[in-house]
C-alpha cells in the first residue's frame, strides 16, 4: 500500500464504498499476513501517539527566574548580603526560591495533556489475520488491518466498517454527543461533520451495542484522537492577565527605582559633595527600602488562599495564575453534554392520541411529575399511560441502578429513560418484567430501526410490544389505542405532526406499539410485526439541562458575562438546551458547516452575535475562542471530552469536568470541576473576582507604604537632614509589617458588590490612574506624618533616638489604619462590619502591636534598633495620627465614589 495514497484519502474514507475502501489498503477480506502486517508495522510504527519532546527538568527549573522582578530581588540580595543584612538576604531568597519551585511543580503538572491522550488508545484488539481471529496488542494495529468489534470493545483505531450488525458506539469523547451513535456500511457525503460519519469508528471511542467488522485506516498520530493531539501541541498558550501584568508592572517600578537611585547618588555627589561611598551605600539602602521584595510571597499566598476557596466551591486548581484570571472573565463558552446537562437522557414528552404530557424528574430516578396544560394529574387517570409505560419496560434491554440516591443505568441511555418513565407512571418495572417473561425477541438494528418483544405471563396472555423510530412505527400500525382503552383508526397526519413539535423541542422521539398474540405463539418473526400493530402513544426523551445550571447562567448575565453553548450535537438539540437554560438568541444557531464558510474576518463580527454552535469539531472550538479574543475578551472554556482539549488550553481560563471529563481535558485545563456542575463555574469566578481583589487590595496597600518610606529617605538626603527613621528600622518596619499585613489582606472576605460588577478589561493595568493617586496621596501624608512627628519630639527637646522611635511607631501605625482603609476598596469603611474586620486582620494587628511594643520597650531591642521608651501621652498622640490618615483618605475615597456614580448615572440617563 502507498503511504502517501493512505495519508491523501485520510479525510475522506467515510465517502468511498467497502470494495473501494479495501482496494485502497490493499487488504483481504480474510485480512493481511503476518509477513505483511510486519512489513507495514516498520513502515507505519507502532498504534501509538508520538511523545511530544519536552525541556529537562533543569532547563524547566531556571526558567521560572526569568523575570525581570525576579532579578531585581537577587540583586538586592546581593546588595543586601554585601550590606550584612544577612536576615533581609535570607528572606528575599526565600521568596525567590519559592516562588520558582511553585511554578516548576505547576508547569510539570501542565505537561501532562499530550500523556495523557496517548494512553487512550485500546491496550488489545481482536483482527484477522491470514484467515484466522486474533487477539493482538493495540500497539500492533497497522493500515489494512481487519478489526473485529463487539459492544463494550474500546475501538483500538481509526476504521472503515465493513460489517455493521445492531452497530452504536459512544462517540461524546470526540463529538460532545450524549447519545451513542448508529453505524451502517454506506459512504456518506464528504462534508459531513465528524458525528455524522456513520461508516466509521474512531480511535479511543466505546462500542455501546451490536457487533462490527472494519478496515484500519488510521493508527497513532494518522486517527481523529491523533490529529486533535497534534493541534494541542500547536496551541499557543496565553499568559494570564496578572502575569502579563506583573510582567509590566516590574518594568516600570525597577526602572523608576533604578532612575531615582542614579539621580540621588548624582545629586549628593556632584550637588552635595558627598563622599561617593556614603552616597552609594545610602543609595543602596534606599533602593532595598523602595523594592517590595514581600510582594511576590504575599500575591502567591493570595493565589494559594483562592485554591483552597475555590477547592470548597468544587473547583479544582491546577495553575495558580489562574484563578485571578476567572476574576475578569468576560464569556465563558461551555460543552452542552454533561456540563449545562446532565449527560443522562430523560422522557421530557408523552404523546397519546388525544393529550400532550410534560414530564417532571431529576435523571434516571424513577420518580417525578406528570403535568397536562400546566396541570399535575395522577397516571391513573389515562389508563393508556399504564400500558405504555409496561410495554416500553418489556421492550428494553437496560437496567437502572440506585447507588447512595444516585440513580445509574446499565445499558443503554435511552432505554434507561423509558424505565424511569415507566416508574413515574407507576409501573413496578421488575414485578412487571418477572410477571412477563420474554419469549423471544427482534433486537434493534439500524436496518428496520424498531425493537421487539414477545411477552407472556401466568394467566397465558401474550403480547408482543414494540419501539422504535416514529416513522417506521406508524408504517407497520393498523390502528391505535383510544382513552377509553378500545382501538380506532389511525390518525397519521396527527401523530406526524405532533412528532415533529417534539422533534423541533430538541427532543429524540420514539414510538410504541403493541399487539396481542395467541399464549401458543412462541416464536418472533419480523411477519408478526408487520401491519399488525396497535400505536400505543409516543416519547420525546431529552438529556435535560441542570437545574442550577439555569441559575448560574443567569448570575453570570447579571455580571457581565456572555455564555456561549459550543457543542458537537444537533442544532435544535442544543437551541432547545439553549433556550431552557437562558442563553441570549436562542433562536440563532450556527453549525460547524457555517462556520466552515466564514473566513476568520466574518466569524470575528458573527462570534458576537450568536451564542450557541452546534455540530462543531476542535478546530471549530479553537476559532471561535481565537476569534472572541481578537474582540480582547478574556475567555473561559469548559469541556469534558478530548475534542475539547485543544481549545481548553487556548482559552484563557480551561475548565475540565472532573467526574464525566476525559484525562486529555483535565490536563489541558487550568481548573478541573470536581462536580461537573456549570454552577460551580458562576462560584468559580465569584472567588476569581475575589482573589483579584484582595491582590489589588495588596499591592494598594504595600506600594504607598514603600513610597512613603523611601521618601522619607529621599527628602531627608535632599535636604541634608538627620534620617528620622534609620536603615535598621526601616528594615525592620519591612520584616514585620509588609509581609504580616500583606496576608491579613490575603483573606479578606468577598465584597458585596462582587458580582454585580461588569468584567474588568482584560488589558486593564495594576497600576491604574486612581492607584496612581492613591500612591501619591498615601505617601504625602506619611512623608508628612513621620517627619511632624519627628520635629515635634525634637522640639520637645527629646533625644534623636526618642524622635525617631516616635517616628517608627506613628510609621507603623498609619500602615494598620491605611490596612483598615484599603479593606473596602469599592465602599465606605464606616460601617460595624468594616470596623470589626476578620480574626487574621486582628490576629496580625495585635502582633505587630506587639511586637512594636517590644521593640520600643524591652532593653535589649532598644540597644539593637537604638530606641528608648515613649511617654504615654506621645502614645496617645501617635495613634491620634493614624486616626487622621485613615480620615482624610477615607473622605477622599468617598467624594471619589460618588464623582464616579454621578457621571455613571448620567451616562446611563442619557
Amino acid at each position: 500500500m502507498e503511504k502517501a495514497g493512505a495519508d491523501e484519502s485520510q479525510k475522506s474514507w467515510h465517502t468511498l464504498s467497502t470494495e473501494n475502501s479495501l482496494e485502497l489498503l490493499k487488504a483481504p477480506a480474510g485480512g493481511l499476513s503476518h509477513v505483511e502486517a510486519t512489513k507495514r508495522l516498520a513502515e507505519y510504527g507502532p498504534n501509538r501517539l508520538p511523545e511530544a519532546a519536552r525541556r529537562s527538568g533543569f532547563k524547566r527549573f531556571l526558567q521560572q527566574f526569568h523575570h525581570i522582578l525576579i532579578y531585581v530581588l537577587i540583586g538586592s540580595a546581593a546588595i543586601t548580603a554585601a550590606l550584612d543584612h544577612w536576615i533581609d538576604t535570607g528572606v528575599i531568597l526565600a521568596v525567590v526560591v519559592a516562588n520558582a519551585l511553585i511554578g516548576f511543580i505547576q508547569e510539570g503538572k501542565a505537561e501532562k495533556a499530550m500523556e495523557a491522550i496517548r494512553h487512550m488508545l485500546a491496550p488489545r484488539a481482536n483482527v484477522l489475520r491470514d484467515g484466522e481471529r486474533h487477539r493482538i496488542e493495540g500497539e500492533a494495529l497497522v493500515p489494512g488491518d481487519i478489526v473485529l468489534l463487539e459492544a463494550g470493545d474500546k475501538v483500538p483505531a481509526d476504521l472503515r466498517l465493513l460489517t455493521a450488525h445492531g452497530m452504536s458506539v459512544q462517540e461524546a469523547i470526540l463529538t460532545g454527543e450524549s447519545l451513542p451513535v448508529e453505524k451502517h456500511t454506506k459512504p456518506v457525503a464528504s462534508d459531513v461533520a465528524l458525528g455524522d460519519r456513520s461508516c466509521m469508528a474512531f480511535s479511543g471511542t466505546l462500542v455501546t451495542a451490536g457487533q462490527a467488522k472494519g478496515a484500519v485506516v488510521g493508527t497513532g498520530s494518522q486517527t481523529e484522537i491523533g490529529r486533535i493531539s497534534g493541534l494541542i501541541s500547536e496551541v499557543e498558550t496565553l499568559t494570564t492577565p496578572l502575569v502579563a501584568q506583573m510582567g509590566i508592572f516590574a518594568k516600570w517600578l525597577t526602572i523608576l527605582i533604578l532612575l531615582i537611585a542614579a539621580l540621588l547618588l548624582a545629586y549628593g555627589y556632584f550637588v552635595g559633595h558627598h563622599e561617593f561611598t556614603e552616597m552609594f551605600m545610602a543609595v543602596v539602602g534606599l533602593s532595598v527600602a523602595a523594592i517590595p521584595e514581600g510582594l511576590p510571597a504575599v500575591l502567591t499566598i493570595t493565589l494559594a488562599i483562592g485554591v483552597q476557596a475555590m477547592a470548597r466551591r468544587n473547583a479544582i486548581v491546577r495553575r495558580l495564575p489562574a484563578i485571578e484570571t476567572l476574576g475578569s472573565v468576560s464569556v465563558i463558552c461551555t460543552d452542552k453534554t454533561g456540563t449545562l446537562t446532565r449527560n443522562e437522557m430523560m422522557v421530557a414528552s408523552v404523546l397519546t392520541c388525544q393529550h400532550l404530557f410534560a414530564l417532571e424528574g431529576d435523571g434516571y430516578a424513577p420518580e417525578g411529575l406528570l403535568k397536562l396544560e400546566d396541570a399535575h394529574v395522577a397516571p391513573s387517570e389515562h389508563a393508556v399511560l399504564e400500558e405504555l409505560a409496561r410495554a416500553a419496560a418489556l421492550c428494553n434491554d437496560a437496567f437502572l441502578r440506585e447507588h447512595d440516591g444516585v440513580w445509574t443505568v446499565e445499558g443503554d441511555p435511552m432505554e434507561g429513560a423509558l424505565l424511569a418513565f415507566a416508574g413515574k407512571m407507576d409501573v413496578d418495572v421488575r414485578k412487571t418484567q418477572a410477571a412477563w417473561t420474554r419469549t423471544d425477541a427482534i433486537p434493534f438494528d439500524a436496518k428496520h430501526r424498531f425493537m421487539a418483544t414477545l411477552n407472556h405471563d401466568h394467566e397465558r396472555h401474550a403480547f408482543v410490544f414494540v419501539k422504535g423510530a416514529p416513522e417506521q412505527i406508524l408504517a407497520m400500525c393498523q390502528d391505535q389505542r383510544a382513552m377509553n382503552g378500545y382501538t380506532e383508526a389511525l390518525d397519521i397526519a396527527y401523530w406526524h405532526g405532533k412528532a415533529e413539535a417534539i422533534a423541533a423541542l430538541g427532543e429524540r422521539v420514539l414510538a410504541v406499539a403493541v399487539r396481542p398474540v395467541k399464549s401458543d405463539h412462541t416464536v418472533l418473526e419480523h411477519g408478526d410485526v408487520e401491519g399488525t400493530l396497535t400505536l400505543l402513544g409516543m416519547t420525546g426523551m431529552i438529556d435535560p439541562p441542570r437545574a442550577e445550571a439555569i441559575a448560574a447562567v443567569k448570575e453570570c448575565h447579571g455580571a457581565g458575562i456572555r455564555v456561549k453553548m459550543i457543542t458537537g450535537d444537533h442544532a435544535k438539540t442544543a437551541a432547545a438546551i439553549g433556550k431552557q437554560i437562558g442563553l441570549q438568541n436562542p433562536e440563532k444557531v450556527l453549525t460547524g458547516r457555517d462556520l466552515d464558510g466564514m473566513d476568520d474576518a466574518v466569524l470575528r463580527q458573527t462570534v458576537l452575535a450568536c451564542d450557541i454552535f452546534a455540530r462543531t469539531s476542535p478546530e471549530h472550538k479553537l476559532r471561535l475562542v481565537m476569534a472572541l479574543q481578537s474582540h480582547g475578551m478574556t475567555v473561559a472554556m469548559t469541556g469534558d471530552g478530548v475534542n475539547d482539549a485543544p481549545a481548553l488550553k487556548r482559552a484563557d481560563a480551561g475548565i475540565a469536568m472532573g467526574l464525566k471529563g476525559s484525562e486529555a481535558a483535565k490536563e489541558a485545563a487550568e481548573l478541573v470541576l470536581a462536580d461537573d456542575n456549570f454552577a460551580s463555574i458562576a462560584a468559580a469566578v465569584w472567588e476569581g473576582r475575589t482573589v483579584y481583589d484582595n491582590i489589588k487590595k495588596v499591592i494598594s496597600w504595600t506600594l504607598p507604604t514603600n513610597a512613603g518610606e523611601a521618601m522619607t529617605i529621599i527628602v531627608a538626603l535632599l535636604a541634608g537632614m538627620t534620617l528620622p527613621i534609620t536603615p535598621v528600622q526601616i528594615l525592620w518596619v519591612n520584616l514585620i509589617t509588609a509581609v504580616t499585613l500583606g496576608i491579613a489582606l490575603a483573606f479578606e472576605p468577598t465584597e458585596e458588590s462582587t458580582m454585580r460588577r461588569p468584567p474588568r478589561p482584560r488589558d486593564e493595568p495594576l497600576l491604574t490612574g486612581g492607584l496612581v493617586w492613591h500612591i501619591v496621596l498615601v505617601s504625602l501624608l506619611f512623608l508628612c506624618g513621620v517627619f511632624g512627628m519627628y520635629h515635634y519630639a525634637v522640639d520637645r527637646g527629646y533625644s534623636v533616638e526618642l524622635a525617631r522611635t516616635i517616628a517608627l511607631n506613628a510609621l507603623v501605625v498609619m500602615e494598620i489604619f491605611h490596612l483598615f482603609f484599603i479593606r473596602n476598596i469599592y465602599g465606605t469603611s464606616l460601617t460595624w462590619k468594616a470596623v470589626r474586620g476578620t480574626k487574621m486582620v486582628w490576629t496580625v494587628v495585635i502582633v505587630i502591636t506587639a511586637a512594636q511594643f517590644a521593640i520600643t520597650y524591652l532593653p535589649l531591642l532598644q540597644t539593637v534598633f537604638a530606641t528608648e521608651s515613649i511617654p504615654f501621652l506621645d502614645g496617645l498622640l501617635i495613634v491620634g495620627v493614624g486616626v487622621a490618615l485613615f480620615a482624610i483618605i477615607e473622605i477622599e475615597k468617598q467624594v471619589r465614589l460618588r464623582a464616579s456614580q454621578k457621571v455613571t448615572n448620567d451616562h446611563a440617563r442619557s
